[in-house]
């Protein structure tokens, strides 16, 4: 396959020109490369476009990105691979998300392709062997090398001609409207915003704490998270993990005792009395303002029975050539047994297990290990 013209985007006169190609384009593939190691907020480096017979790589810290807000904002279809981590970036610097997306990781679960990286499907659909030494670049530094640029650049290049062979695919086995359903939840799956009265959760230990250090961990780590998102960095850049931990279990009283805490001796003076004062918040909340873990009343005894329709599930993906992970998770099965909403209540997941695992549970019917137990068959 003939390797498409290569640009880069340097200039804002040079992107207006090729936002208005896009425009008149009924597909495009994008791609972003960021930096996370640093920041709350991912750093965007890089976006990558391809459009028929041409790749272009975006600089975003030459040109504004936010450009593309008015190609996202037309009908065309953007194509992406494993795109999940990069619509919220996308979202965050251009101002939008696709009217349309087509994730071709997400597709390629619907032919038996599992969740494969794109160096292996575009192998083995497009028999083109990408290039990925330089997958763990420093993108933000100045200039990009030639491997760079490639490795960039083959991350969107294939992405049409991939898209083509997994549509066709998709269609003999009368599952396009299944991918195409996936990749709309996909596309409007919100960002996890931290949800501050919430992120105490992540504390190790947190489902076991009780009263005032239940309410100190909230507050603690509700501070933490915000003066993370104010400056940028990632919160243990802020306060260490082990340090809100121990701050959750032995409350300081004083800045001197707070700075003995391991891992708090650097802080900043006036970061030790905030943390101080929503100590004392902590203390003096009210207990219906607590946001406690949430607690399913899951029955344990059916844990047996979810490992069997679990293992069934499974047979099931194999002998339908469907990703077992994009069919249906253990916590799925799980939900479903206990009465509570569940990805396989509706959708080509409840036409192809949910509504015999209803039935399952209903004891409309029965599994049985068949062919000597090497398999499970359902009996209505």
């Amino acid at each position: 396959m003939r390797e498409p013209a290569l640009q880069m985007v340097e200039s804002d006169a040079a992107l207006a020109g090729i936002v208005d190609t896009l425009g008149s384009e009924p597909e495009y593939g994008l791609d972003t490369e960021f930096m996370a190691e640093k920041t709350y907020y991912p750093q965007l480096c890089l976006v990558q476009l391809a459009w028929p017979g041409n790749v272009a790589l975006v600089d975003p810290f030459e040109v504004d990105v936010r450009a593309l807000g008015a190609v996202l904002e037309r009908p065309g279809t953007m194509i992406t691979h494993a795109g999940g981590a990069d619509l919220p970036i996308i979202e965050r610097a251009c101002g939008g998300r696709p009217a349309t997306l087509f994730d071709t990781q997400l597709a390629a679960g619907f032919i038996g392709q599992g969740q494969p990286s794109l160096v292996s499907l575009v192998s083995s659909l497009v028999d083109v062997q990408l290039d990925k030494g330089d997958q763990l670049s420093d993108w933000s530094r100045r200039p990009l090398t030639p491997s760079a640029r490639r490795y960039a650049a083959g991350d969107v290049a294939y992405l049409l001609a991939l898209t083509a062979t997994l549509r066709d695919r998709l269609e003999k086995l009368g599952r396009l409207a299944w991918a195409a359903a996936e990749c709309e939840i996909l596309r409007q799956t919100p960002a996890r915003d931290a949800d501050l009265d919430t992120v105490w959760w992540r504390i190790k230990g947190a489902r076991s704490l009780r009263g005032d250090r239940a309410c100190i961990a909230q507050t603690v780590a509700a501070w933490r998270e915000h003066r993370a998102q104010h400056v940028d960095r990632p919160p243990r850049f802020v306060l260490s993990d082990l340090a809100l931990a121990a701050i959750v279990q032995r409350p300081p009283a004083s800045i001197d005792e707070l700075l003995r805490v391991r891992g708090a001796g650097s802080l900043p003076r006036a970061a030790a009395r905030d943390i101080l004062e929503v100590v004392e918040r902590g203390r003096a909340m009210d207990r219906s303002e607590l946001r406690a873990p949430p607690k399913h009343r899951d029955d344990p005894a059916v844990d047996a029975a979810v490992g069997i329709l679990t293992g069934w599930t499974s047979q099931v993906a194999a002998g339908e050539r469907v990703d077992a992970r994009l069919l249906a998770t253990r916590d799925d099965v799980k939900a479903l047994v206990n009465g509570r909403p569940s990805r396989l209540d509706n959708g080509w997941r409840a036409e192809m297990i949910g509504g015999d695992l209803r039935a399952i549970v209903d004891g409309e019917a029965v599994v049985r290990l068949v062919d000597g137990g090497k398999r499970l068959q359902i009996e209505r």
